[in-house]
């Protein structure tokens, strides 16, 4: 299948519990050792909650390959039996040979003998019970019997009760109170986290022979979280179909249409794609300048009907609108800056917002050379990124973008090609064009050091287009803390981790001639 083409040893999400993928975080490592202590010190009954497919078989299974040699247990996987049944198979799973006829009372004599031999040779005889919330409440009553058969000193059964979150409703029932008192110990194993599942897919695919980069984006993991509900059964499903996706489509780049495909094929709940990169800060200032490019037609057509006014008396400057008393700072549109109006041509009035296109009809207008009237001080512009003075200056005076491209362009073509270059880098957005582009970079140089963005073509929905990124980092924890100390003007593109090998990858494959 698709091992081979990610460079597997074997299969790394299969469903069937296998100690050498069992994954201690998300609690689970702390929960195996506390079993452990609890069983070496032989009182009452354990008990091991969990949702379906939360990991209590693969718990179950590493914490009978961890104990010591001295420890003899018995496994009961289908536990939904008489209390006469249940019995019988205790006897079986301890290697007894029973007569088929045996009474309740010979098979509990056979159990008890044994049990005290074994204790005589200085061993720990231990049951664990799996599905246990699907046993009769009169089978619970018969273990609980099991479980007091003991010495003047100590248990001769140790019970470890393993269910799902049913077991707890049955243990409240009142004719079962004598059996909820002999639990000493109760554990649950709760969902997995998102940061959680992200740790256990790529301890997974390392455990199973992985050493590419990571699959699994952030955006990824957070779709396959919301699908999943953080259960290990259903994200071994989804990550082990997504991957078998991406292998038929010949790309080792997990997409969300391959985690959708996964969930609709799995017959999980509604699946909800993680958010595309909305770039909101563009998208706003996009909108703003629609609305000023309105608003500067309208200037304009006033403008030409009133223009011979203008040429017997120039109209007053309104104190809104210092563009044209301010000559030595002219004005900005929030990205790209435009061209305005001489300085010497009075204003036409404007709405609040400084807009350089709200100056445009000022060139018709036939003013005298020498105004009649010292114009009002001009009120301070409003600026659409900041209204700090000091961020208006910057933006004033944009760095020479053109230039600025084709040196991140070759800057990032050097980057690439350094030999062994496994650095992580964060992808802060993309540009349909180079004129996008240009607005971008002198938005993101306001904000970063420019001489650690990088810039490449790739295809974007079969389209050209440009992928801006944000430094170079020897890890991934590293780049996390980048990505985390970004500026909040930076973040609102979602900006995701990306390793250089995985762009090398993407480029080769869906780079534009």
């Amino acid at each position: 299948m698709y091992y081979t083409h990610f460079g597997l040893t074997q299969p790394p999400f299969r469903i069937t519990p296998n100690t050498e993928f069992f994954f201690s975080g998300g609690n689970r490592g702390p929960i195996l050792e506390a079993l452990i202590y609890a069983i070496s010190q032989g009182e009452g009954i354990i008990k091991v909650t969990g949702e379906v497919g939360s990991g209590k078989t693969m718990l179950c299974n590493m914490l009978q390959s961890r104990l010591p040699p001295t420890v003899e247990t018995a496994y009961i996987p289908n536990p939904s039996v008489s209390p006469e049944e249940i019995v019988h198979a205790v006897a079986l799973e301890l290697h007894l040979k029973p007569p088929r006829d045996a009474g309740h009372l010979e098979l509990m004599q056979l159990i008890h003998a044994h049990l005290l031999e074994r204790h005589a040779q200085g061993k720990q005889v231990v049951m664990f019970v799996e599905e246990s919330q699907s046993m009769p409440i009169a089978t619970l009553e018969e273990i609980r019997l099991l479980s007091n058969l003991e010495t003047a000193n100590s248990k001769l059964l140790q019970i470890v009760l393993f269910g799902q979150p049913e077991l707890e409703d049955n243990l409240r029932q009142t004719n079962i109170r004598q059996l909820r008192e002999r639990i000493t110990h109760s554990f649950r194993l709760s969902p997995l986290k998102t940061i959680e599942i992200g740790d256990y897919l790529h301890f997974r695919l390392r455990a199973a022979g992985y050493r590419g980069p990571d699959l699994f984006s952030p955006p990824i993991i957070n779709a396959m979280a919301k699908a999943s509900g953080g259960l290990t059964r259903r994200i071994n499903l989804l990550a082990d179909k997504a991957m078998l996706a991406a292998f038929a489509e010949n790309t080792h780049t997990i997409k969300p249409k391959h985690v959708k495909a996964a969930v609709r094929d799995s017959e999980f709940s509604h699946y909800e794609a993680p958010p595309p990169r909305v770039r909101s800060r563009f998208v706003l200032i996009a909108f703003a300048v629609g609305t000023l490019l309105g608003v500067a037609l309208l200037a304009l057509i006033q403008g030409y009907q009133q223009a011979p006014t203008s040429v017997a008396e120039p109209i007053p400057q309104s104190p809104v609108a210092p563009m044209a008393a301010a000559p030595a700072k002219p004005a900005a549109a929030p990205v790209v800056p435009l061209p305005i109006a001489e300085p010497q041509a009075p204003a036409t009035p404007a709405p609040p917002a400084p807009d350089p296109l709200a100056a445009a009809p000022a060139p018709l207008a036939l003013a005298p050379a020498t105004p009649k009237k010292t114009p009002p001080a001009p009120a301070k512009p409003i600026n659409p990124i900041d209204n700090k003075q000091e961020v208006k200056k910057e933006i004033a005076q944009p760095v020479d973008s053109g230039t600025l491209v084709q040196t991140r362009l070759r800057a990032t073509t050097d980057w690439l090609a350094k030999p062994g270059n496994n650095a992580f880098t964060i992808q802060l957005l993309g540009a349909d064009n180079q004129q996008q582009l240009k607005d971008y970079l002198n938005v993101i140089s306001k904000y970063v050091e420019i001489n650690e963005v990088f810039v490449y073509r790739t295809l974007a929905k079969q389209k050209p287009s440009m992928t801006v990124l944000y430094g170079s980092f020897a890890d991934r924890r590293t780049a996390q803390e980048a990505l985390k100390q970004l500026p909040a003007a930076l973040k609102s593109s979602k900006p995701i981790l990306r390793t250089a090998q995985g762009i090398r990858v993407e480029i080769a494959e869906h780079q534009s001639p």
